[in-house]
């Protein structure tokens, strides 16, 4: 069974592109990091862009804010937190490494342009919204076996698969695309019309991060 999603409002600390942390994009619009937390690291106090991050998996942490407020929180794989801007530092505190995906968004991003065929409206059972705000929309896009989309449209937007799945895309001009992916795969995707078929026979699930 495929887990709901909790939306936290908060995630992972953004560091330096290093050993803990791969760049995956980088655009006008985002800087998306693989992130890897080992067991019991300690991330020193720093500042970080307005984030959303998908987690890929369990989390155990101890956040400390700017002001001196320690939380604690505790996560399930494919949880997604967002957090303003702001200064903050974490500690792992379990026996277990932590990996995220980082969504950061870029101030003064272009605008994406508007939508007509909303997946979330032409089929919301299986394009429910889990967190939107004046920036983003994200979407815990569930596709049990066979299952097909209507025609639908997307802005620019990241997509973090959260299992493996096996998609056809038919795109607006007609043309098919094969779409083979592993769970914990990150993708960007220019403004673009498709309908998907889901190919696999077992549920699949994916996060896609619309910019608005």
């Amino acid at each position: 069974m495929i887990q709901k999603l909790v939306v936290v409002m908060l995630g992972l600390a953004a560091f330096a592109v290093g050993e803990e942390a791969k760049m995956e994009i980088d655009n006008a619009w985002v800087r998306v990091l693989r992130v890897k937390h080992p067991p019991h690291a300690k991330i020193a106090m720093q500042q970080h862009p307005a984030i959303v991050t998908v987690f890929l998996t369990d989390a155990h942490e101890k956040i400390t804010g700017a002001d001196g407020k320690v939380r604690n929180l505790d996560l399930k794989a494919g949880d997604v937190g967002f957090r303003e801007a702001g200064k903050e530092a974490e500690e792992n505190l379990s026996d277990r490494p932590i990996e995220a995906v980082m969504i950061e968004l870029k101030p003064g991003a272009p605008k994406s342009p508007p939508v007509a065929l909303d997946p979330v409206k032409l089929d919301p059972e299986h394009h429910p919204v889990v967190f939107e705000n004046d920036r983003v929309r994200v979407i815990h896009t569930l596709l049990p076996p066979h299952v097909k989309s209507p025609m639908h449209e997307h802005p620019h937007y990241v997509v973090v698969y959260l299992t493996e799945l096996h998609t056809t895309m038919k795109m607006g001009d007609g043309k098919l695309v094969d779409n083979p992916r592993k769970a914990g795969d990150i993708g960007w995707r220019d403004p673009l019309q498709h309908q998907t078929e889901q190919m696999g026979g077992t549920p699949a699930a994916e996060i896609q991060v619309e910019l608005k």
